[in-house]
């Protein structure tokens, strides 16, 4: 089975529209192949390389004699896998006239392959891709997209056991290959074990202290684990929001994994009733509303805002020139709260929304309205 994603084939077309090259980037399996094949069905004749398949490898083993002859559209998947082909596109982009777009596919950010931002500066335009939202499950699904996370085959799997078997073989194969295979010299079992305290200080502020205490390894090695989920999209680090020197503001970011079923999956939640008397799921609800809410966005303006007072908003966005609060709630009936009054004035809220898991929307506030996760199926209000 495959769900329609138009808003990302539509942002696909706007880049390549724009720009020589388009990097797609997201995490492992989140259907980064399927969408470009998608998006290539536009093009007829378009060329397509997996660098998983040793073949294809082996007939980009030369860039610099294979690429240039070839017209129209050219999808290069797992890039990462040959970091020197950024360099080889470099020229080929800069020709007048360029005869040929290209559509590079990775599992890893910019910041862990050089070559995007130093070989193609001003040259490629990027779409971020994750799992399967509520825009393309729909909000009748939210309940199993939770529990099960947005990956397509782990979201489509036959049930919930089948979904967690593939989660967990996941967890195993993105560790034992996916991590290597981007040149990185990590034991697997370390950065699992520190995969799963992150999962446990999932929706916590980062404390890189405290965690290597409890791994026994040193603060630096502790960011360097960190730098690499995050870089290879399978954790966020979102940032703290300071501007008010008048009020004690956290500094330090909170960490979320991004998909919620890899989150259960590393928690040992295995089905609904679980997650619902687990002690994480608060922060799983928390973890999940905020990935939904930047999937509509599509934007890197959000942070968190907390002060050591005890106000705190879960997630700001700056949107469309408006100023966006957003109070995350697991209740059934959301109620105005102190730190939604004391955002509303400290941040200059133009509108504020307490998300749950209900149905009804209904006002809490001239400027604050309790919104049913479901809601944001239709978009961002």
């Amino acid at each position: 089975m495959i769900l329609p994603r138009p808003g990302y084939l539509l942002e696909l077309q706007r880049a390549l529209d724009a720009n020589p090259v388009c990097a797609l980037l997201g995490p492992r399996q989140c259907g980064k192949t399927t969408l470009a094949r998608q998006f290539a069905a536009r093009y007829p004749g378009a060329h397509h390389f997996d660098l998983e398949v040793a073949s294809d490898r082996a007939a980009l083993a030369q860039p610099d004699l294979a690429l240039p002859p070839l017209r129209g559209l050219v999808v290069i998947d797992e890039i990462q896998r040959s970091p020197d082909l950024f360099r080889a596109l470099r020229p080929l982009v800069d020709r007048p006239g360029p005869p040929a777009r290209y559509l590079v596919l990775g599992s890893a950010s910019p910041t862990l392959i050089r070559g995007v931002s130093e070989s193609l500066a001003g040259r490629v335009g990027f779409v971020d891709l994750s799992g399967f939202g509520l825009a393309e499950v729909g909000g009748t699904e939210f309940r199993r997209l939770w529990l099960r996370g947005g990956l397509p085959r782990s979201f489509l799997a036959a049930d919930d056991a089948a979904s967690l078997r593939w989660r967990d073989d996941f967890v195993r194969t993105f560790l034992e290959r996916g991590i290597p295979e981007l040149g990185l010299r990590v034991a697997s079992e370390a950065l699992r074990r520190f995969w799963t305290l992150v999962a446990h200080h999932h929706g916590q502020l980062w404390n890189a202290a405290e965690i290597s205490r409890a791994l026994g390894v040193s603060a630096n090695t502790v960011r360097r684990y960190l730098d690499i989920l995050a870089g290879t999209y399978v954790v966020r680090r979102l940032p703290p929001w300071h501007e008010n020197l008048k009020k004690r503001e956290v500094r330090s970011p909170k960490v979320y994994l991004r998909d919620s079923g890899l989150l259960h999956a590393l928690l040992g939640v295995a089905d609904s009733r679980g997650l619902l008397g687990h002690p994480k799921v608060g922060a799983s609800w928390e973890g999940l509303a905020i990935e939904q809410l930047l999937a509509q966005v599509r934007d890197r303006e959000a942070w968190f805002w907390r002060t050591h007072g005890g106000a705190e908003i879960d997630l700001l966005l700056l949107h469309q020139g408006r100023r966006l609060g957003f109070e995350i709630q697991h209740v059934s009936a959301p109620t105005m709260s102190r730190s939604l009054h004391v955002a509303l004035d400290d941040l200059r809220l133009d509108r504020a929304f307490v998300v749950y898991p209900g149905e009804r929307r209904y006002a809490l506030h001239d400027r604050v309205e309790a919104l049913p996760l479901t809601a944001l199926a239709a978009g961002l209000p």
